[in-house]
This record gives C-alpha cells, sequence and structure tokens, in this order.
C-alpha cells in the first residue's frame, strides 16, 4: 500500500467523507465484477456493491493497516455475496445460457470483450452445481485472478480447503465444458 492510500485510510478512519469517494471510486468495479460473478445477476451484483460499500464505510475503523486493503474488502464482500446466495434460490442454467457458452466457445476472436450478459451466462452455466465455497474460491483464483494465500485469508478457509474447493471447481467446470463441446 503506498502512503497516499495509508493517507487516504486514516482520513477515512476519522470519518472524511471526501476520501472515502475515492475508496468507492477506486474498488466499485473490483467489487461489481466478483459480485456478478458470484450471483449471477447484474442487479444483484449492483445492490451487493452498494451493501459492501456501506459495512466498508461503517467499519473502517476496525481495518487492520498490516493487511491489504484489497484482501479486506474482497472479504467484506464475499462473506455477504454468500449470504446472498443462501437467501436466494438455487442458481440454474438456462437453454440461452448454454447457447452464449457455445457461441463463445465456437467464437474465433479469443480478445473479444464479454457484456455483463454474456458472463452472467457463462457463469451461471459454469457454476452449475458448484457449492457456494466451490464457485467462490473459483471466482477468486480463477475469474479475478488473486492467490491461493488470498483467497485463503478473504474466505478464512486453510490451504488445504481452498484447493479442494478449487481442485472440484474446475473439474466441474471442465466436464461443463466438455459437455457443451469446448475442448
Amino acid at each position: 500500500m503506498t502512503q497516499t492510500e495509508r493517507d487516504i485510510i486514516t482520513r477515512c478512519q476519522q470519518g472524511d467523507k471526501n476520501a472515502f469517494r475515492w475508496v468507492v471510486q477506486t474498488h466499485q468495479r473490483m467489487l461489481f465484477s466478483l459480485a456478478l460473478k458470484m450471483l449471477c445477476d447484474e442487479e444483484e451484483a449492483k445492490d451487493m456493491v452498494q451493501e459492501t460499500l456501506i459495512r466498508v464505510w461503517q467499519s473502517i475503523r476496525t481495518y487492520n493497516p498490516e493487511k491489504p486493503f484489497t484482501t479486506w474488502i474482497y472479504t467484506i464482500a464475499s462473506r455477504l455475496c454468500l449470504d446472498r446466495l443462501k437467501r436466494m434460490s438455487r442458481i440454474v442454467a438456462m437453454p440461452d445460457d448454454e447457447m452464449v457458452v457455445r457461441r463463445f466457445a465456437t467464437e474465433s476472436d479469443s480478445q473479444r470483450v464479454l457484456e455483463n450478459q454474456e458472463w452472467v451466462s457463462i457463469v451461471r452455466t459454469m457454476a452449475e452445481g458448484l457449492s457456494d465455497k466451490q464457485r467462490l474460491t473459483f471466482t477468486l483464483c480463477q475469474l479475478e485472478g488473486l492467490s491461493s494465500e488470498e483467497a485463503q485469508e478473504i474466505t478464512g478457509m486453510d490451504a488445504r480447503q481452498v484447493k479442494s474447493n478449487l481442485y472440484v471447481a474446475r473439474q466441474t467446470i471442465r466436464k461443463r465444458l466438455t459437455a457443451l463441446g469446448y475442448e
């Protein structure tokens, strides 16, 4: 963390709402990305970002500057997403979702940028049958690019649990991709 970030967080801890605006602008895309991939619903993801930022503001005084700030925010967001998933009905892939995955799998331009709706279809299709913990570890490590150590810190799981959940998620997704004709 840079000195500027430390100063901004210190100002936030002292109640400076203008400093918190920087936190929002810096982290809202990351939070939306995680929430969209976890919840597979754009509106739910937007609500989750707002709820996460409210929680961050309310508890920023408890933040330990010895830990990475991003990890702390991811922890709050991922726990809120898991809570929301428990309350939501099970996410089931729709036939249209599978068509999007098939179209994407045959697309020759691998640099193609996915729209939110396409991401939702792909994640919903791939995540079908995963437990919430498997979905979370897969999202953090594979889709968000975090390390296993960061996933451990965020989820509260030990190294073995993260590896196990990630392994099962990868195997399940690999089978789903094979079934959809993507090798």
